[in-house]
């Protein structure tokens, strides 16, 4: 006995043994586990407070002779002439048979400063002005987009903008939401009245100094120019704007930050566009100059993945400040996480228009900003528009700008916090996903809940993830917003099989208002169909000296004392053991017909009552008894989801005091 005892011990000694040494090269693996993550963690600790050191020392060497070029977008409503205006701006000189200097540029038009300085030739003779940025770029963006998208590392892709707006219409919704925008950013902004060519009787002068072409018009002309000027200088007012034409503003009004000057101009004929052009450079370099010192920190933006045979997909990117080089270790932003990526090219378009011509791209070993590039490298396709680019340096730990790269998406998600139950949105960009969500969740009312997010086309893998919804039981939410997205064909077929809506539209708002029309109609259709179960509650006193029929119809006048009587409501009487009375076919006030009748109405009644058509008043029951509308817990509940609008405070109040009365749980 004694001996097998022995033995035991000694084999559980031995297993304890064994465990211990388990668990101890467990521990030891694990902290080397914890010592690797910990190391990975300063080392980006480390190469995050290098980076930002070398930020710091190259922002301390920008210099005022070192001006990058500013970057202009055109905003305006609808039909004011943007595109006409920006086609004006760029083709100033291909009239005369040359392309002189422009750079048709990738999203964005790269003016020279040679090209400035030609276009304004005439009229800097008189304003005398020192020109010396290195140039300009123009996005011809839709205005909102590149707003909303463009944000570059913290900083609004846009220097300065014009705001065109229509001197014939003055300012229109558009205009002022741009308007907003461009304060709320505190971006400076010039006012292009445009259209001075449809005031009546103008003499073409095309392409001068709007001032020269004034002198020429008749008296009649300049009298209607100037009482338009003055509408959109009121309407500007009354949006807390203060505005002058350009050449009557005093020197305190340029310093005056807050003051707007409105530039006279004709898309059509280009009067007014070497103002124009003078203006925004004059903005820039009185202005604007810190903002516009070049600084060696890279700041990229990707405006558009698309596909170029040849090619393969190619990430088209803003560079505003910084280089890019060929052969750098680019890290983008996808959905499914940082990729680093070599930079394979970089090329923009030749001088020419032409941008189809494939042989013609122009290759660049390097790419100073501000300029719109397009970047060539392998596994691009998952980029999303509207993130930034950053490069891995020889200093650089690849860790921390992964993710610092991955931060705006990252704040994205997170602020998203996703809803459980909701619709599916799908944009173009991050900045239109961003603006279309704040949109969703902050100006609509009520708020629609969002459960899924993509950007670029839709497809039937997003199609089969929505579709859920149907089975979670909330079809409404089986949508899918594309705002400014492709719907594949395969996707369209999947989703009518699916039962899945798929909403488009590039303006914000009439998605929001195809969805919300299509809410309205389901919340219709679902109230009809409960209100056969929903019960209003009321209780009712029968008028003794109304008595209009005694049964099958009974019809008596009746004071409502409390709640909402409606046609369609079942009637009892409690007191009796909850007699049924009947249900009220319908309700009259003095001769009329009417749907409902609220507390401290008098109206006359019609019931009927089929399963007891020989129920008579005034033999099981009178006058004494109130009648109080049947509540089931069913009808309770088609109430909360169906009606809750429809019913005050005081009415909720009845509904529970009539719980406790049917003992309803």
């Amino acid at each position: 006995k004694k001996e097998e005892l022995r033995l035991l011990g000694l084999e559980r000694e031995k297993r304890e043994k064994a465990e211990a040494e388990r668990m101890a090269k467990i521990r030891a693996e694990q902290a080397q586990l914890d010592k690797q993550e910990q190391l990975k963690a300063q080392k980006r600790d480390e190469g995050k407070k290098k980076r930002m050191e070398q930020e710091k020392a190259n922002l301390a060497a920008r210099t005022r002779d070192d001006l990058r070029c500013p970057i202009v977008v055109i905003m305006g409503h609808v039909d004011t002439g943007k595109t006409k205006l920006l086609d004006k701006i760029r083709k100033t000189n291909v009239q005369e048979g040359e392309a002189g200097g422009i750079t048709q540029q990738i999203g964005a038009t790269y003016f020279e400063k040679k090209t400035l300085e030609k276009q304004t030739a005439k009229l800097n003779e008189t304003e005398k002005f020192d020109l010396n940025l290195p140039g300009m770029l123009v996005i011809d963006t839709p205005g909102h987009e590149s707003f909303t998208n463009l944000r570059s590392r913290g900083s609004s892709l846009c220097d300065v903008a014009i705001l065109v707006v229509d001197l014939m219409h003055g300012l229109e919704q558009q205009t002022i939401e741009s308007l907003n925008m461009l304060r709320k950013r505190g971006t400076p902004f010039v006012v292009a009245l445009n259209k001075v060519d449809r005031c009546y009787a103008w003499k073409t002068c095309a392409d001068t100094p709007i001032r020269d072409a004034l002198k020429e018009q008749p008296e009649g002309t300049v009298t209607e120019f100037r009482s338009r000027a003055m509408d959109a200088k009121i309407q500007l007012q009354e949006q807390g704007v203060n505005s002058n034409i350009y050449w009557e503003m005093g020197e305190d009004d340029w310093t005056n930050s807050d003051f707007v000057p409105l530039v006279p101009t004709s898309a059509v004929t280009g009067e007014g566009v070497q103002d124009i052009l003078l203006l925004l450079c004059q903005i820039a370099q009185r202005k604007l100059w810190k903002q516009l010192m070049w600084c060696a920190n890279l700041q990229c933006t990707v405006l558009e993945v698309k596909a170029i045979d040849g090619l393969g997909m190619t990430v088209d990117a803003l560079v505003v400040n910084g280089y890019l080089r060929e052969g750098d270790k680019a890290v983008f932003c996808t959905l499914d996480g940082p990729i680093v990526v070599e930079i394979r090219g970089l090329l923009t378009p030749p001088p020419s228009r032409e941008m189809r011509v494939k042989s013609e791209y122009i290759h660049h070993k390097e790419i100073k900003g501000a300029l719109g590039v397009k970047i060539i490298g392998n596994g691009l396709e998952k980029v999303m528009a509207g993130t930034p680019v950053m490069i891995v340096g020889e200093n650089d730990e690849e860790e921390d700008i992964k993710a610092e790269v991955m931060s705006d998406l990252t704040d994205l998600q997170e602020k998203l916090s996703m809803d459980k139950m909701g619709v599916m949105v799908q944009a173009s960009t991050l900045g239109a996903l961003e603006a279309l969500l704040q949109f969703l969740r902050e100006e609509t009312n009520p708020p629609i809940p969002v459960s899924a997010i993509g950007i670029g086309a839709v497809h039937k893998r997003d199609v089969t993830r929505i579709s859920i919804m149907n089975e979670k039981g909330k079809p409404e939410f089986a949508t899918i917003l594309a705002f400014d997205v492709d719907i594949n064909r395969e996707a369209r077929e999947h989703a009518n099989e699916m039962g899945v809506r798929i909403f488009t539209a590039d303006i914000i708002y009439h998605l929001f208002d195809q969805f919300t029309r299509y809410m309205e109609d389901l919340m219709e259709k679902r109230r009809q169909e409960a209100a056969a179960v929903a019960v209003f509650p009321s209780i009712c006193r029968i008028l003794p000296q109304h008595i209009f029929n005694q049964k099958d119809p009974i019809i008596v006048g009746i004071e409502v004392v409390e709640g909402i009587l409606k046609i369609g409501t079942p009637l009892c009487v409690p007191a009796l053991g909850g007699l049924h009375i009947g249900k009220v076919t319908s309700i009259e006030s003095n001769g009329k017909e009417q749907e409902t009748a609220r507390k401290g109405s008098s109206v006359a009644v019609k019931i009927t009552n089929e399963s007891n058509p020989t129920l008579t008043y005034g033999r099981q029951f009178d006058a004494s008894h109130s009648l109080y509308s049947t509540l089931t817990r069913a009808s309770i509940d088609a109430l909360k989801a169906n009606f809750k609008d429809k019913l005050e405070t005081e009415d909720w109040r009845l509904v529970v005091k009539l719980k406790k009365v049917f003992g309803i749980l």
